[in-house]
């Protein structure tokens, strides 16, 4: 199967702190890919220069044939990567309608106003309130709504279920488990091993700025023990 994206020796950091080292990484068109790591490891780094939120410094990054390295967030949004940010971000002065809205792309079969409502029952109800007025749950479904009205190749998900209530994990968990069966591809930063391994079909493991493991969802289940090393879980 052809890949996505790739991503080659990416280094970067903030100002005179480097904080990758040479990634190396690819998501497969289709499935859904992990990336893992202790909390300062570098995974939001990875996700901000993947969306032109950060120059690297070294590296590539390839859009299956298209270099898109340091290239500016717009340009990424209009190749068709969507991402729900970690802390959802949702405009706090916008509705639910128009936060769906601001930044929608119509596509012919693609997801409308309407089916998130079907898919977040939460947002159809609140859909004429101000973003500030949500549940940090809410908050997180709107912004997985907000991305997927991009109509998105791509989904990149910072750490979509971290801090919320189970009942609200699980409608995420769900919707995400849909998305896959729509052949949507996924680039998911999570901390649930259980949830992920439900789900995911290749893993990759960063530690200070470095991959350190990866491999299939096959080789997670049979070394889970030697992967669990970088995690501290």
């Amino acid at each position: 199967m052809n890949s996505i994206v790739t991503i080659s020796n990416l280094c970067a950091g903030y100002g005179n702190a480097d904080v990758l080292f040479g990634i190396d990484l690819d998501v497969t068109s289709g499935q859904v890919t992990t990336l893992m790591g202790r909390n300062g490891m570098g995974k939001t780094t990875t996700v901000r220069c993947l969306m032109g939120l950060l120059k690297p410094s070294a590296g590539k990054i390839a859009f299956e044939e298209t270099d898109m390295t340091g290239a500016p967030p717009y340009s990424i949004a209009q190749a068709g990567v969507g991402l729900v940010p970690e802390g959802r971000q949702v405009f706090p002065s916008l509705t639910v309608s128009e936060n769906l809205r601001a930044t929608a792309r119509e596509a012919a079969d693609g997801w409308t106003e309407r089916l998130i409502y079907d898919a977040f029952p939460r947002l159809g109800q609140r859909q004429n309130s101000f973003g500030f007025q949500l549940s940090g749950g809410e908050q997180q479904m709107l912004a997985i709504g907000r991305a997927l009205m991009t109509n998105p190749r791509l989904l990149i998900l910072d750490e979509a279920t971290e801090g919320l209530a189970p009942m609200i994990r699980e409608e995420i968990w769900a919707m995400l488990e849909r998305l896959k069966q729509d052949g949507l591809s996924i680039l998911l930063i999570d901390k649930n091993l259980e949830e992920l391994s439900r789900i995911s079909d290749r893993y990759f493991v960063v530690e200070k700025g470095e991959i350190v493991w990866n491999g299939s969802a096959e080789d997670f289940k049979t070394q889970r023990a030697h992967v669990e090393q970088f995690l501290h879980l």
